[in-house]
This record gives C-alpha cells, sequence and structure tokens, in this order.
C-alpha cells in the first residue's frame, strides 16, 4: 500500500514473553494518485468469523447484535467480487486435522514505532520500524544488534531480503542498500543501488536516460520513486516502485541489467517463481506476468490478470510456483492456478473471511498466512479439488497487520513458527501446530 509514515526512531527493544529502459512518467510535483483507503468496510464491525466456533451470550440482544455484525461482515467481502466463487469449503474436522496456536512471544519497541517490515534468514529474525532494522535471536528473541538508525534520511523500510551472503533493503528514498555481516556479526553498508560504478558507466550517454517528469530526467538504473517490494532468482534481484517500474539486479557485480515499465500505477508486490516467471501487484488493481523467451536479453509481459477490483498489496507463490496468491483492498486473496492450454494463470475462487484489507501474504508448504487491515492473520490450508480451509484466526494486534514472516520448524514436525508485525509497533510471535487426527 502506498503509504507515506514519518516515523520517529526506534533505538531500543525489549522482548516479553506472554505465552527499454522506458520513460517513467510521474506528476510535475510527487503528489500522486490518491491511495485506495485500507479500512474500506465499516469500522464499527468488532467480531470475526472464526469456522468452527460459535457465540453464546446470556444477554440475546447482544447475541442478535453479533450475528448481524457477521452478517454484515461477510455480505461486505462477497460484494467485492461477487462473480468469483469462494474456495474455503471445507472444515478442519472435513481434512481429518488438529491445528493449535499459541501466541508465545511479543517483542515490544519501546518507542512503539509501527513495523513495515519483517524477514527470517537462518535463526535470526529482521524487524524494520521506519528507518533502523533491529536483528534478533529467533529462538529467544533476544536484540543482537540495530543498524541504519542513524541514517534516516533513507525513509520508511519496505523490504529486506538475502543474496549471495548479502543483505538488501529497499527503502523510501528510492535506493535499495547492500549490507555485509561482519565477523562480529555486525552489518557493514557495502553500497547503495545502483552502485556508483553503474553510474559512471552510463551518467555520458544521452540514450540512458528516461523522463521521471516534465524537464526532469534520471538514469533508467535509477529508482524515482519509493521501492516497495524485494525477491530474489538464481543470482537476481527484482524491485518493484511506486515508480510503476519493475528492476532487474544481478548480484555478482550489483549491476541493474533490465528495467520494465510494468504497471500504469505504483507497483506494491513482486514476486518470482523458480521458473524465472516474474508476477508484480499494482495500485491499478491488475497483476501482470513477465517471462524472458529463450534466446532473449529481456523481460515480456506475458498476461494480465484482471480480477481484482482495487489495489493488490500483496503477492504469494506456492513452492512449486502453480499456484499463486494475490491480496488487495477488496478483503479477498485470489487464488490463481496455471492454465497449460493457455500458458498462464487463471483465477479460480477467492479466500474470503478478513473484514478490511490483505496488506501481506506468505505461503510455507501447503499454508497460507495473510495479514488485513482488520489486525488479524488468517491460516489457509488447501485440500482436495482446489478447496480449500480457514484454519484459524490469530489476533491479538490493535493495528493493521503489515508483515508476516514464518518458517517451518525442522526438528519439530508440523510445527510452524509465525511471525506478525503491526502498525501497533509490536511484533507477535505464535506456535502453529497442525497434524493428523490419525496420527494423535
Amino acid at each position: 500500500m502506498r503509504v507515506r509514515t514519518c516515523l520517529a526512531t526506534c533505538s531500543t527493544s525489549t522482548c516479553t514473553s506472554n505465552t527499454s529502459d522506458s520513460t517513467i512518467p510521474l506528476p510535475k510535483t510527487i503528489n500522486r494518485t490518491p491511495t485506495p483507503k485500507l479500512l474500506l468496510p465499516s469500522d464499527t464491525t468488532s467480531s470475526s468469523e472464526i469456522p468452527g466456533s460459535s457465540i453464546s451470550s446470556s444477554n440475546s440482544t447482544n447475541s442478535i447484535t453479533t450475528t448481524s455484525n457477521s452478517s454484515l461482515q461477510s455480505q461486505l467481502s462477497l460484494q467485492t467480487l461477487p462473480s468469483v466463487p469462494s474456495l474455503q469449503k471445507l472444515s478442519p474436522e472435513t481434512l481429518n486435522l488438529s491445528i493449535s496456536h499459541l501466541c508465545i512471544t511479543s517483542i515490544k519497541p519501546k518507542s512503539s514505532l509501527p513495523i513495515t517490515c519483517l524477514s527470517v534468514h537462518a535463526n535470526l529474525l529482521y524487524a524494520a520500524s521506519s528507518h533502523e532494522i533491529n536483528v534478533y535471536d529467533r529462538a529467544t528473541c533476544e536484540t543482537l544488534c540495530s543498524f541504519n538508525g542513524q541514517d534516516s534520511s533513507s525513509g520508511s523500510l519496505k523490504a529486506v531480503t538475502f543474496c549471495d551472503g548479502k543483505l538488501f533493503t529497499a527503502h523510501q528514498d528510492c535506493k535499495i542498500r547492500v549490507w555485509q555481516i561482519t565477523e562480529s556479526k555486525q552489518y557493514k553498508l557495502l553500497t547503495t543501488l545502483p552502485t556508483v560504478n553503474d553510474r559512471l558507466r552510463r551518467f555520458v550517454f544521452p540514450k540512458n536516460y528516461v523522463t521521471v517528469r516534465r524537464h526532469n530526467k534520471r538514469l533508467w538504473i535509477e529508482h524515482a520513486d519509493a521501492v516497495t517490494g524485494l525477491a530474489v532468482n538464481n543470482g537476481f534481484i527484482y524491485s518493484v516502485s511506486w515508480d510503476k517500474s519493475l528492476k532487474i539486479w544481478r548480484a555478482s557485480d550489483l549491476r541493474c541489467v533490465e528495467s520494465v515499465r510494468a504497471h500504469e500505477d505504483a507497483v506494491n508486490a513482486v514476486a518470482v517463481s523458480i521458473d524465472g516467471t516474474v508476477y508484480t501487484g499494482s495500485a491499478d488493481s491488475r497483476i501482470r506476468v513477465w517471462a524472458k523467451p529463450v534466446g532473449e536479453k529481456r523481460h515480456v509481459l506475458i498476461t494480465t490478470l484482471e480480477k481484482h477490483k482495487s489495489a493488490v498489496n500483496a503477492l504469494a507463490l506456492d513452492d512449486d510456483g502453480s499456484v499463486l496468491f494475490s491480496g488487495a483492498c477488496d478483503r479477498s486473496i485470489l487464488v490463481w492456478e496455471r492454465d497449460d492450454s493457455a500458458n498462464h494463470m487463471v483465477v479460480t475462487g477467492a479466500l474470503r473471511g478478513h473484514r478490511k484489507a490483505i496488506l501481506c501474504l506468505i505461503n510455507v508448504s501447503d499454508l497460507l498466512f495473510s495479514g488485513s487491515a482488520d489486525c488479524t492473520v488468517r491460516i489457509w490450508q488447501r485440500g482436495l479439488d482446489g478447496r480449500y480451509c480457514c484454519l484459524a484466526v490469530l489476533e491479538g494486534h490493535q493495528k493493521p497487520v503489515k508483515s508476516l514472516a514464518a518458517v517451518s520448524e525442522a526438528a519439530s514436525n508440523g510445527v510452524v513458527s509465525v511471525f506478525g508485525g503491526s502498525l501497533d509497533g509490536e511484533i507477535k510471535q505464535w506456535q502453529v501446530t497442525v497434524s493428523n487426527r490419525n496420527i494423535l
């Protein structure tokens, strides 16, 4: 979501346990197309539907009110994309599954700045609060170090990813920063993308400049607005930005090798499958699919996926890249599956239940986790014949869930650690266990 936030520096935190090259046109000023509101449904709705649960009350009036709110929420979700069938037609009992979840940890930075990004790498949890990145031991939630805290000019941090032993961070100041982990476990800034060498190679030639707005040109290797998403595949880093572009960087020499005018509005999300197919989601309500044909040097547009009616905020792929999940301000998660006859993705249905905009998605094994502006995280699992089940709703955050990170615990079969970062300035860790009843 294109949200600019002025945040203070997060100095300390505590952990408590509580169970081409194409033209990129921009307006004359930095003003952009108004961003769709996150909180689309009525703010008066307060209860959420959990499959298999019942609501009881000694007060009949309260019971009627709760039931009415629940029905209203369901109707609001269906009103957004009535032509797309719902896929959540299974229950945990139908799948013969036992699901348990427990919020075991809460990490609370003292300054309570919004958490804008989470990422898990090895045994470490990376959490961004404004421009500062805090590193935690994933097992103990102990704060190990913080970096980039002095560089407030970089603006809000949007994404974190890893490639070739380096850490890449995307920032609101249009730059991608590259960090090296030192022997003392500190983080040293190596460079920013595009690098000085990359600029020097190109700045002399007029053909390397593109118009970003009237009477203003930039090198095509530069992003002209906030970098909102990063993805890594096969030694390349893919970045998307509010400047409507997709750029591709080679990790070996940190050079920008390609720039694509991807959308007609800000690009909010990017995902790359194992075969190199690139998916971009935008505020123009579209998802575009890009691929590099055999023998070609540049990516070309394969198709445009159009079903959402509002800004696309999040994308996620399953392990083999055959299923794409997209979340938008219309409160629905659309499921796209590969159509071999058409050689691209087609929508098969929607996952509904969130009462407000979908802000983040992450797929781990056969589980999909979705975070929303309704302050909850939902867990989805695919069953038979492409039908899905909402296994559980994770609650506890007081503001929208902006980022998710999850990892399967190798030592414990069926256990997934889920981290949710919220605009309430808090990180919550849930331990989710999914098991087959027949094994119990």
